[in-house]
């Protein structure tokens, strides 16, 4: 099961990238020098297509991210010192500080979907106004994560080719002179 989650954290990361990538090359060819769109109106849409994308390759890890970053924190306290990277830890904490934000979005965004009228329904301009809405202000944090979490994978990876750190066995103390001395009894 453990292997499952990792592979598809493996493919929201190479989607996010994905994503990322498909994304930077629209902004680049559709923004003057400066930055500034040519055209605001559609790259408002698209860069509402981008965040709903993200939001719905995170969907896909999200119930269990948790747990693969709480995995990863205990093999990293099992792994001996040499084959940490410093950073590890920081990354472990961002991909941590990402989610719960999305989780706060979530939550956020399932209140204000109870506010709506019932006409609200997929396809009307208050539920997908607020669709887009949380996947905007989610971006940062869809980002953030893609960003640290491909370090649960390394720690993963480092846990399967490094033996694991031995615990330190306290020696068994040297015979004493009369226990040495003393007669062993014979059958």
């Amino acid at each position: 099961m453990h292997q499952q989650r990792l592979d598809q954290l493996a493919a929201f990361l190479h989607t996010g990238e994905q994503i990322l990538a498909a994304w930077d090359t629209y902004s680049d060819q559709h923004t003057d020098p400066d930055s500034w769109p040519y055209d605001d109106e559609t790259y408002g849409r698209r860069a509402a297509r981008r965040d709903a994308d993200t939001w719905t390759a995170a969907a896909q890890i999200r119930p269990f991210a948790s747990e693969l970053i709480s995995t990863a924190e205990v093999q990293l306290q099992q792994l001996p010192a040499q084959a940490v990277q410093s950073h590890w830890p920081w990354h472990l904490a961002g991909a941590e500080d990402a989610l719960a934000q999305l989780d706060a979005f979530e939550e956020d965004y399932r209140t204000r979907l109870d506010d709506l009228p019932p006409s609200a329904r997929p396809g009307t301009e208050a539920y997908d106004d607020l669709i887009d809405a949380r996947n905007a202000e989610a971006w940062h944090a869809l980002n953030e994560l893609t960003l640290h979490a491909p370090v649960i994978l390394a720690i993963h990876t480092t846990t399967q080719r490094t033996p694991p750190r031995l615990e330190a066995v306290a020696p068994r103390p040297a015979p004493t002179a009369s226990a040495a001395a003393a007669p062993v009894a014979r059958r």
